[in-house]
């Protein structure tokens, strides 16, 4: 009895040593973030309409002044969607998501344990600056800047990159942190068998004998095609990993058509098509009647999954004649996504590499100073 009763206290004493020390690795889980509270979403659309890299306006005072206008148009109708979704699950989810890598992290890999994630979101809380506070409070010395965009976009990941290094440099941790860079991993084999397991999910949803029938719609976060023309990677990016997950459902002897699409395009000037509600439009007067939207950009449910999707997109579909439309979950908490986050960061750690080979890749004629850098590299 006295034995146990020591090897118990021993584990407690244990968990009490590892929950103070110092974070020999720091996983900064880098995501655009959302408003988990309606009330915030002013805020949060005027960081995200001020923001150079996703919305180009000229930058400078006009772009704040206009960025600013536009947040303030935008921010009732905005925060009316989220009130009905219950607020931006993103925090929710990447916390979750972040805890269980740590985790697996601290069991699979000791020689970089302890193991911290920490949420870092570029225009909702907690921002860049509050992560970064956070991990030097923590004594934080080793982190990798992990992004949660499985692809490569200046207008997501590269924001994100650029915002972390000015984060760095206002608060002098130019040479207290050592940093390697996750800067994308859309081709990852676990996180196409999480999609595919969301995928087989709904599917069985339908009648049976009527999979067939059904058209998969994959719908990417659409960018502006100045974007695209200046070869940001990203639309060649979200194919490959289209044609990847297809390859592997035909295999698994799925027989099903399928159509890459662009949602959420803000504003006048042309971007990515074909829109997902053009799509939809199209297949209903095609005399489609089953439908599957698979989300592909997104690695957690928000906003453009949950009400753009999950009721706009739904309500179109059915004006469309489209009789049977389901949309996936998004990855949340998926254990085959967990062990996709797993994998990937394992091999990173492995590598020994500061980032990917594409990473210093900029796009034609950019000139924006903190652009594919990275400050106080690991190797």
């Amino acid at each position: 009895m006295y034995s146990s009763i020591f090897r118990g206290l021993g584990r407690h004493f244990r968990t009490m040593s590892t929950q103070t020390q110092a974070p020999k690795t720091a996983i900064v889980m880098m995501n655009m973030g959302g408003p988990s509270h309606p009330s915030e979403t002013r805020s949060f659309l005027q960081r995200l309409f001020t923001d150079n890299d996703i919305i180009e306006l000229g930058g400078g005072t006009f772009q704040k002044t206009l960025g600013n206008f536009i947040a303030w148009r935008r921010s009732p109708k905005i925060a009316k969607q989220y009130e009905e979704i219950g607020g931006s699950p993103i925090r929710k989810w990447t916390e979750k998501q972040g805890e269980a890598l740590a985790k697996r992290l601290d069991e699979e890999r000791p020689e970089s344990a302890p193991h911290k994630a920490y949420t870092c979101f570029r225009y909702a809380h907690p921002l860049t600056e509050e992560a970064l506070t956070q991990m030097k409070a923590d004594g934080v010395t080793r982190a990798v800047a992990f992004s949660q965009f499985p692809h490569w976009s200046c207008t997501t990941t590269g924001s994100s990159m650029n915002e972390l290094w000015r984060q760095v440099k206002n608060l002098d941790l130019e040479k207290e942190i050592k940093w390697s860079i996750i800067d994308r991993w859309p081709l990852h084999p676990k996180f196409l068998d999480a999609v595919i397991d969301r995928m087989n999910t709904r599917m069985k949803e339908f009648d049976e004998g009527d999979e067939g029938k059904v058209v998969i719609v994959f719908s990417a976060h659409s960018v502006p095609m100045k974007v695209v023309e200046k070869g940001d990677v990203y639309v060649n990016e979200i194919s490959a990993t289209c044609k990847a997950i297809m390859e592997k459902w035909e295999n698994l002897g799925n027989k099903n058509r399928h159509v890459v699409a662009w949602q959420s395009k803000v504003g006048y000037m042309p971007w990515m098509v074909p829109s997902t509600e053009n799509v939809l439009k199209s297949l209903g007067k095609k005399g489609t009647k089953h439908v599957l939207v698979v989300p592909i950009a997104f690695t957690t449910d928000h906003i453009e999954t949950l009400f753009e999707i999950g009721r706009e997109y739904a309500e179109e579909a059915e004006e469309a004649g489209i009789k049977h439309f389901k949309f996936t979950e998004g990855l949340n908490g998926s254990p085959i996504f967990i062990d996709a986050l797993v994998d990937i960061m394992t091999k990173h750690l492995d590598e020994n590499k500061n980032h990917s080979i594409q990473y210093k890749q900029k796009c034609l004629n950019c000139a924006k100073p903190m652009c594919r850098q990275i400050i106080n590299p690991a190797f």
